[in-house]
């Protein structure tokens, strides 16, 4: 029996709402929805999207959820919520009352901080719902038209979630080869120093093109309409996804922070304090071999309050991500007080490489900053088209060597949709190495 219903609900939204306006937090308004176990599974599964294209890997992902759900291997997510405008929010039946309030009260954070961002300023949330729904109905007319098919639909998507965040990450516009030749012939006009005296305007690529999927776009004739389409949709969906890898520790940082402070404000009953005490401890505790974004976010805005006051914090909200707070906030004594460490797998085991001590932090900081946001995802870029069509890539090596099994699959995933030959290089154990 549910010890909630929706006038319950609606006071605490009010209440909430009422806290959050008084410190300031502006937001998107919210619309929350009442899903159970088995409909937050699939919001889960399609990314919280009222409407998605259908691809297999997000039904094996629905079903692997469900079975690890069912056996008691793993739990659900307490919140879920998308960048829209109105944010979109699901409230899972099951919860209990003050779970239902500590989510409306996460929410507001994490609405406000999609509204205030830097990061989240070109993902038009006001479009995204329709956008989504637009894409998911002219991708599955390409699935029931009788000349495409779903087959040949799954295996070009196949392909595309390889590089689907091989893609632009800092929101720079990209430049066709016209705009680029024009802008090169304009430095070579310049140049009184022979930099460009032996430089090449006709060849084929200017400069490194980072933006593979806009690459493709450009340089490949042989799509059909439909296919182009496709590149456009993954590539949108990827430029609206990116930020929130970009954001994810002081995301979940900045909700947890502002749910802490309006739960405490809320003047709750004792069978709804304690137990909330309990999930927010539970939600915000380390994680044994990893690091829990809650846990960091927490603590970078608790210190920052501590330290500079909620003027800071804000300042944070607007225009930091991950990598730059970071960066810019965490020094030795957090290292310290958060006990992180860096540790690595070698033959015989796993081995602790550093820890947080006068000397080793620095270090775990460089290791912890290459892990977070896009820096966990591998740069490629395309360096040059070979005269006989070959495309050749390469990997912006930062001291990690790419999984070679993993990296010989994209490359032969690439060259279903490239009409040619791929090469791809790398570095490995500090040898050149192609693919």
């Amino acid at each position: 029996m549910s010890d909630w219903d929706f006038k319950l609900l609606e006071d605490y939204d009010d209440q909430i709402t009422e806290i959050a306006q008084s410190h300031g937090l502006d937001w998107f308004p919210i619309n929350y929805e009442i899903c159970d176990y088995y409909e937050m599974i699939g919001h889960m599964s399609y990314h919280g999207m009222p409407s998605h294209y259908p691809h297999w890997s997000y039904g094996k992902s629905f079903e692997r959820t469900h079975q690890m759900y069912g056996l008691g291997a793993e739990g659900l997510p307490y919140e879920l919520i998308i960048n829209s405008n109105p944010s979109i929010a699901y409230l899972m039946k099951q919860n209990p009352a003050y779970l239902q309030i500590l989510i409306m009260a996460h929410c507001v954070g994490h609405s406000d901080f999609f509204k205030n961002n830097n990061e989240f300023k070109d993902t038009n949330p006001g479009m995204v719902v329709s956008k989504f729904r637009n894409a998911r109905k002219r991708i599955q007319g390409y699935i029931e038209n009788t000349n495409i098919g779903l087959e040949k639909v799954e295996e070009f998507l196949d392909s595309l979630h390889t590089i689907r965040f091989q893609t632009e990450r800092n929101r720079r516009v990209r430049l066709s080869r016209k705009e680029i030749k024009e802008r090169m012939i304009e430095r070579i006009n310049e140049d009184k120093t022979d930099k460009y005296k032996d430089f090449d305007i006709n060849k084929k690529i200017l400069e490194p093109d980072h933006d593979l999927l806009g690459f493709l776009l450009e340089y490949v004739d042989s799509f059909e309409s439909w296919q182009q389409d496709i590149i456009n949709i993954i590539r949108d969906e990827s430029h609206y996804f990116i930020p929130q890898i970009k954001t994810k520790t002081i995301n979940e940082g900045w909700a947890s922070f502002w749910h802490y402070k309006i739960m405490n404000e809320l003047e709750l009953s004792q069978d709804l304090h304690i137990p909330f005490l309990k999930t927010h401890n539970q939600v915000i505790r380390p994680h044994i071999g990893k690091v829990n974004p809650y846990h960091l976010g927490f603590h970078i805005f608790k210190k920052i309050e501590e330290k500079s006051g909620i003027e800071e914090c804000f300042f944070i909200r607007e225009v930091c991500n991950d990598i730059s707070a970071i960066m810019c906030y965490l020094e030795f004594d957090d290292f310290k007080e958060l006990n992180l460490f860096s540790y690595s797998q070698k033959k015989k085991g796993v081995t602790i490489d550093e820890i947080s001590d006068d000397i080793g932090w620095k270090e775990i900081k460089k290791d912890l900053i290459s892990s977070t946001g896009m820096n966990s995802i591998p740069l490629v870029f395309v360096s040059d088209i070979s005269h006989d069509g070959c495309l050749i890539l390469q990997h912006e090596h930062d001291g990690r060597d790419l999984e070679l099994g993993y990296a010989e699959q994209v490359v032969d995933k690439i060259k279903n949709i490239w009409p040619g030959d791929v090469k791809f290089f790398t570095i490995i154990e500090d040898e050149a190495w192609e693919i």
